[in-house]
C-alpha cells in the first residue's frame, strides 16, 4: 500500500483546524472509554483502518479487555456494554449512518436517559470529529503505519 499523499504536510492549515475540532471534542467531559467506543465504532462502519487502528490501541491502553474490543461491532448481540454504552453505540451509528435513517426520536429520547442535553452535544462532536478524520484518512489513502519511515 501507499499513501496518496500526507494531507498534514499538503494542507497544514485544514489539519491544525480539524485538530482544534478534535481537541475541544475531548475537553468536553465525556467518559474517556465512551470516547474512544465512538471512535472505534464509526471508524467500523466508515471502513477506517488507520483510526480503528489507533483508537483500539487507545482503548486497549486504558486496560479494556480483548472480548470487548473484539465484539464492538456486534455490541447488540452480547451482554458486555453497559446500557449507556449501548446508547452512545445507537446514536453513533445513527449519526454516522445519518442519509439512511436520521436519528429517530426514540434514539434521541433514548439517549438522554442517560446523558444531559449539554453531554448530547459532546457526544455529538466527538462523532462529528471522527467521521471527519475517517473521510480525510480514507481519501488520502492512510493506513496503520503509513506515516512511520
Amino acid at each position: 500500500m501507499k499513501l496518496r499523499m500526507n494531507h498534514r504536510a499538503a494542507n497544514p492549515a485544514g489539519f491544525q483546524a480539524l485538530l482544534k475540532l478534535e481537541e475541544a471534542s475531548k475537553k468536553m467531559g465525556l467518559d474517556p472509554v465512551l470516547y474512544e467506543l465512538i471512535k472505534i465504532r464509526a471508524s467500523q462502519l466508515n471502513g477506517c483502518s488507520f483510526c480503528l487502528d489507533m483508537h483500539l490501541t487507545d482503548l486497549r491502553s486504558m486496560g479494556e479487555s480483548a472480548q470487548r474490543l473484539d465484539l464492538i461491532s456486534v455490541w447488540r448481540e452480547t451482554p458486555l456494554y453497559t446500557e449507556k454504552e449501548r446508547a452512545v453505540l445507537a446514536l453513533t451509528e445513527a449519526v454516522t449512518l445519518i442519509s439512511e435513517n436520521g436519528v429517530p426520536q426514540h434514539l434521541y429520547e433514548a439517549t438522554l436517559q442517560y446523558f444531559s442535553e449539554a453531554e448530547f452535544v459532546s457526544i455529538l462532536m466527538a462523532i462529528n470529529a471522527i467521521n471527519c478524520w475517517n473521510r480525510i484518512a480514507i481519501a488520502t489513502g492512510m493506513f496503520p503505519g503509513c506515516f512511520e519511515s
